[in-house]
């Protein structure tokens, strides 16, 4: 009952989430955050997950990456949970990869998210139907793993708020690599060099 009750909860938030997105309401805040605690916290939330498979997560922050950013932290750490729940969930040996690196994109100081698993993957067509809400890779698979097929589509329209785009490469059998860029907003003496 509590799993169920979890469940539904999750499937309410999305709905209402996409409802914002959709209607143009949803707001992102501007603070200061520590953005190695972020990714360190939504990591420790699914290490549980992971060591249960015998799954190994590994996290990688190149050296350019600051510690102390301005932007929406409670979005930022859904996007990564979302993308890093998807990762163990269609993994069934192997590992996860959360890598953070910064790059310059036509002026403005991006900061890059990679995700990377040894799960089942996905063909090209398969790759196609992802972002689009209510949809997945195929109706077995929403028998087999579960989800409303919402929470890519949030995730592609936060991080478009964000400043920035999403993507999938995948091979069936070989895995999936989900790579988003989001525009940096960092205090002046913590910019990359």
């Amino acid at each position: 009952a509590k799993q169920c009750a979890g469940e539904l909860l999750q499937l309410i938030n999305d709905i209402l989430d996409f409802s914002k997105l959709e209607n143009g309401k949803m707001e992102l805040e501007q603070i200061r955050y520590d953005l190695h605690e972020l990714i360190i916290s939504v990591i420790r939330v699914q290490e549980k997950m992971a060591r249960a498979k015998k799954l190994v997560l590994f996290r990688t922050f190149a050296n350019d990456v600051p510690r102390y950013i301005w932007g929406d932290p409670l979005r930022l750490r859904q996007i990564l949970y979302n993308l890093l729940s998807n990762a163990v969930k269609f993994t069934q040996q192997g590992s996860i990869t959360l890598k953070a690196a910064c790059y310059m994109r036509q002026g403005t100081y991006m900061l890059k998210f990679s995700v990377r698993d040894t799960g089942i993957g996905m063909t090209a067509e398969d790759q196609q139907k992802l972002f689009k809400p209510f949809s997945q890779a195929d109706a077995t698979t929403t028998r087999r793993f579960g989800g409303s097929g919402l929470g890519l589509a949030i995730c592609k329209r936060l991080v478009e708020l964000m400043g920035g785009d999403i993507r999938v490469t995948s091979t069936p059998g070989w895995g999936s690599t989900f790579s988003f860029s989001i525009r940096l907003s960092v205090d002046v003496q913590q910019a990359p060099r």
